[in-house]
């Protein structure tokens, strides 16, 4: 037997891991700092459009934030709202 012959088997077997798992990390990075995010804002004196000027972001993307809708925030755009609600938060995502 070849070892060819054994690589190419083992390679349908197991595929290569590709950018996908890097997505995933991400996904979990976001869903828990929008957790901790949304927590903050609950507790907040700032109202959603104060949070919004502040962060320099549309106020739709608070909304979208409080809807829970995940996709429509950066990692980058959730740290922001996070240090424009507790700026002296210690939080190093």
């Amino acid at each position: 037997m070849s070892t060819a012959r054994h690589s190419s088997n083992a390679e349908l077997l197991d595929p290569p891991r590709r950018i996908p798992d890097l997505d995933v990390r991400d996904l979990e990075k976001r869903t828990r700092l929008m957790r901790i995010v949304t927590r903050l804002i609950a507790v907040s004196d700032l109202g959603c459009r104060e949070i919004a000027r502040r962060a320099g972001l549309p106020a739709q993307k608070i909304s979208d934030l409080l809807a829970g809708r995940l996709e429509h925030l950066s990692l980058d755009e959730l740290r922001l709202v996070y240090h424009t609600v507790d700026p002296d938060g210690a939080l190093n995502y």
